[in-house]
């Protein structure tokens, strides 16, 4: 992490300023991969913008799967520059960029943890969460990630309104996934989703989205280490010019 005097701190802009500016889809991504990447790749953050193009395109960990152009991740940044929730940073040969949504949005850790990935994967529900930050954060229980989500979802017009929402259960499903409210109100008829199946018991979904969370962090961390190795080495990416 780099020192306040080259990303220098900016106010917090007030809850209400914040609630008349919903996000795109392009600047919640950009947003939600910094918010990751400063967890799980700490010695190459703050991110030069290869590497936070990469981290928004990656196929892993994120839904849904996109395809920004670099054009299109500077000018997120810009915007949300303008809500104050990134810094760009100076005295580097390279531009990096970094994220500052808990200060600007005024919540605390965990609650921006939760929002990071909301924003990275879609609607989850309580427990999926807690899996799928374990790289970010370790919460203690289920019941923490869910007090934490009933605060986002209570929060008061004076703060600048709900952040997230709890979704209907959608038929067959054992639990509500919850959605955030960042790119503003979401369409909970179409979010809420039959499962493919119910035949695998509880015990055994909880095991093999395990497995499967485990296998998405290896991949990232590959990826994370390739993208600092290429940097290192002034190369491109695989794909890109």
């Amino acid at each position: 992490m780099t020192s306040d005097s080259t990303y220098p701190a900016t106010p917090r802009p007030r809850g209400h300023d914040f609630a008349l500016r919903p996000l795109s889809a392009a600047e919640a991504r950009v947003l939600g991969t910094l918010m990751e990447k400063a967890r799980t790749v700490p010695d190459s953050y703050p991110l030069t913008l290869n590497a936070l193009v990469t981290g928004c395109n990656q196929k892993s960990s994120r839904e849904p799967v996109m395809n920004l152009a670099d054009a299109q991740v500077l000018e997120a940044l810009d915007n949300l520059r303008s809500l104050h929730m990134v810094l760009e940073g100076s005295g580097s040969r390279v531009t990096r960029y970094e994220h500052n949504f808990a200060r600007a949005v005024g919540v605390p850790e965990q609650s921006a943890v939760l929002l990071g990935m909301l924003m990275l994967r879609g609607p989850q529900t309580a427990g999926e969460l807690r899996l799928n930050t374990e790289r970010w954060y370790k919460f203690l229980d289920i019941a923490s990630v869910d007090g934490f989500l009933e605060e986002l979802q209570d929060r008061s017009l004076e703060k600048g309104g709900p952040l997230v929402v709890k979704m209907s259960r959608a038929p067959g499903a054992r639990e509500q996934r919850w959605a955030h409210l960042l790119c503003g109100p979401v369409d909970l008829a179409a979010m809420s989703i039959a499962p493919h199946s119910t035949a695998a018991t509880e015990d055994e979904l909880i095991a093999l989205t395990r497995r499967l969370t485990a296998l998405e962090n290896t991949v990232a961390g590959l990826q994370d280490q390739l993208q600092n190795l290429n940097e290192q080495l002034g190369l491109s990416q695989p794909g890109q010019p």
